[in-house]
């Protein structure tokens, strides 16, 4: 028989175990809804993913449309205001200059497929689709719409374009259509009120767009449909008259559903596991999570802190700015950034030291620091770039207050240690309104109108415009086909004679690039060099240059070749060694060769400058002074770099006709120069009485329009040899 105490064994054991079963069970309930939480939350955020992907498939669809019609439009201006189009389109017999210019190319073009000239009456003059002429009446082949569009540019006052452009309905489908004035580059035309021409460009938006529109912005199964075809997102299609032509729709890529499909399985594994293990994390959890969450928000804080100046770092900015997008969309306020490059601090460095430019940064910081509104975010993200960033109810208003704020206090100098330095920045400004564009987006416009605060002179703020993308994606392909053209050889040379002062013969050429970019045309260097410069392409540019001139000039042995070298160049610790390789794979005599050189250079880099010419002048080559009398021309720079020649700016020889004061400033440099044995030529020569002075005054050789424009070398030798032949007494033939 059972004892008392094996019978209360027996009851506690029960107990225990009924005790056991329930915190299992409850635990079991715990985990199930935990489960069905984390399912469900996971499910809510895979389904604002699938939203937040549509809108922006939405945002790039009408992007790309825009982008669409402003290449159409780029395309319509350079056709219509072109001083050849004015001189044949308004020409009694210009019909076949028109057709060839424009209705011929509309044939397998990816600009335009239709292309029309009509007069003040809507009258066609010509009429051209894929290349041949239409059949039947314009009128019945497009819709209303084109006609608003050409009152709209009939109506254009004396200031305004005269273009106008929009979607339209044709017989063949939707359209991009483009009404111009036909006038000259420059907007002036010279033809009387209703004589006028316009030229009319269309693009059909047809399948072969939406695949290419679909493949380049990777929108999957984009198609055009009709206006009243249901669908989530759409875009819209409108005529300039409001009517609406279709939609663009397109297939939704779900990245929610398909990332909560891969990871459902995994989930509730994990949630099982962490299940088995909670009560001993737990523990482990409640004993060390005082000690870890402040380790935590100090390692976090140090991470996002610059040193030097004590200010967020470019993580810091990160984080703030997106937490201040984030607020702006439930408060509807505007986010503004600021984006600030310091003017000079390289030169600060470079003259006084590193100790010297971060005492600088601090001073900067600090004064940041005071100047910017409660609650705003300053930050530096490089070696002398800032950010600001902060909300307002105001748009640009209050970041332009700020920016001119932070200018007055830059330009005024700052005392550093014993020093005073006087720096200024450039300020980019974007904003977010509502918090509509996002952190990165958002720095991206900064950073991009802060360059172009930089290429507008310094010193200044510049708001960001989207036609900055534009520029920049032109400037992107611009380098490319240069690249390319210098890659393949494409670029040519011009070379411009050189004249003796006393005898008028042309005893030298400067050879000068020039670039045909195809399908644009000539390019001028003034355009293209500045690109090559900051991409880096200025050293093979150069090289190609001097190399093509010095194989030119191999059979002019009696003329001296001057060839333009770059900053760029001239920074290459390498560039003497170039040299020397070009001089010896052409077999050029080095002291046929003048190397010119700016000054803008030797102001910022007088040391380096000076090594330069230096190593250059052991190979035997000249080197003279470019555009001498344009900037900081000074004594010291003659005396202290030996240059070999002078050539003075043609802006001192422009006015000397007429202006006592610049005949006066001519002589006193030229004087100055001879003074020092230096060789004087004078540019920018373009009347007989300019040479006669410059003469007078004591140059040596002359260049400018007047003895002879750039031209190619087969001209150069035809000078030549027609001078060769006088000298010997007699008149060249040439051969038939």
């Amino acid at each position: 028989m059972p004892s008392i105490f094996s019978k209360r064994s027996a009851i506690l054991g029960a107990g225990r175990h009924t005790t056991v079963a329930g915190v299992l069970f409850s635990f079991a309930v715990v985990v199930a809804v935990v489960t069905m939480m984390v399912l469900n939350a996971l499910d809510h955020v895979a389904q604002k993913s699938n939203v937040l992907d549509d809108e922006r498939s939405r945002a790039t669809v009408s992007g790309a449309l825009q982008n669409f019609v402003s290449q159409f439009c780029a395309t319509l201006n350079d056709y219509a205001a072109w001083d050849d189009a004015v001189k044949n389109v308004y020409a009694t017999d210009g019909m076949d200059w028109t057709v060839s210019n424009y209705g011929e190319a509309s044939v397998n073009s990816a600009l335009f497929d239709i292309a029309i000239v009509i007069d003040d009456d809507r009258t066609p003059i010509m009429a051209y689709r894929d290349g041949k002429p239409m059949d039947g009446s314009l009128q019945d082949f497009v819709s209303p719409a084109l006609w608003a569009l050409f009152d709209k540019v009939k109506a254009s006052g004396p200031r305004d374009v005269p273009e106008a452009s929009g979607f339209i309905g044709t017989r063949q489908g939707i359209a991009v259509a483009g009404v111009a004035l036909v006038r000259e580059k420059s907007g002036a035309l010279a033809a009387a009120e209703g004589q006028h021409r316009y030229l009319i460009f269309i693009r059909h938006l047809d399948a072969r767009k939406i695949d290419e529109i679909s493949a380049i912005y990777v929108i999957g199964g984009l198609k055009l449909v009709a206006p009243d075809f249901a669908a989530p997102y759409s875009v819209p299609l409108d005529d300039a008259l409001g009517t609406s032509l279709g939609k663009l729709i397109w297939i939704s890529r779900a990245p929610g559903d398909i990332g909560f499909a891969d990871v459902r399985g995994q989930v509730v594994e994990a949630i099982c596991l962490v299940g088995l293990f909670f009560i001993v994390l737990l523990i482990i959890g409640f004993m060390a999570g005082r000690r870890l969450k402040s380790e935590e928000i100090n390692a976090r804080e140090e991470a996002h802190r610059d040193r030097l100046s004590g200010l967020l770092n470019r993580d810091g900015l990160r984080v703030s700015v997106d937490a201040l997008v984030a607020t702006a969309k439930q408060t509807h306020h505007n986010v503004l950034l600021l984006y600030l490059d310091l003017d000079g601090f390289k030169e600060v460095n470079d003259s006084y030291g590193h100790g010297t430019g971060d005492q600088l940064i601090r001073a900067v910081a600090a004064g940041l620091r005071v100047l910017i509104p409660d609650g705003a975010v300053l930050a530096r993200i490089g070696g002398d770039e800032f950010a600001i960033a902060f909300a307002s109810r105001q748009a640009d208003a209050a970041a332009l207050q700020l920016s001119e704020h932070i200018l007055d206090f830059l330009a005024e100098p700052l005392e550093i240690g014993r020093r005073v330095v006087v720096i200024g920045a450039s300020i980019g400004i974007a904003s977010s309104a509502g918090g509509s564009v996002d952190r990165e987006e958002l720095v991206r416009r900064a950073d991009l109108a802060m360059y172009k605060a930089k290429e507008a002179g310094r010193a200044r703020m510049t708001l960001y415009n989207p036609a900055m993308d534009t520029d920049r994606e032109e400037r992107n392909a611009l380098e490319l086909d240069l690249r390319m053209a210098i890659e393949g050889g494409d670029l040519t040379l011009a070379y411009q004679p050189l004249i003796d002062a006393v005898t008028t013969e042309m005893v030298g050429v400067e050879a000068l690039v020039r670039w045909n970019r195809p399908g644009h045309g000539p390019v001028s260097p003034e355009v293209f060099i500045p690109v090559a410069e900051t991409s880096g392409l200025i050293e093979a540019l150069g090289l190609f240059v001097l190399r093509k001139a010095c194989e030119t000039a191999k059979d002019w042995p009696e003329l001296r070749i001057s060839v333009n070298v770059s900053p760029g160049q001239f920074r290459n610790p390498a560039f003497t060694d170039y040299v020397r390789y070009v001089l010896r794979q052409t077999e050029m005599e080095a002291k046929r060769i003048t190397l010119e050189v700016t000054e803008g250079y030797m102001i910022q880099n007088p040391k380096r400058t000076r090594q330069a010419i230096e190593q250059l002048k052991t190979l035997g080559v000249k080197i003279a002074l470019d555009d001498f009398g344009s900037g900081f021309s000074s004594i010291g720079y003659l005396r202290q770099f030996g240059f070999d020649r002078i050539k003075i700016d043609r802006s001192l020889v422009m006015d000397i006709q007429h202006s006592d004061s610049q005949r006066e400033m001519l002589k006193a440099t030229v004087a100055l120069a001879r003074s020092l044995d230096i060789p004087v030529t004078a540019e920018g020569i373009e009347t007989q009485e300019q040479a006669a002075t410059v003469r007078q005054f004591g140059c040596d050789t002359l260049q400018g329009f007047f003895f002879g424009r750039p031209m190619p070398a087969e001209q150069i030798t035809e000078r030549l040899l027609d001078a060769r032949a006088l000298k010997a007494g007699g008149r060249r033939i040439n051969a038939a």
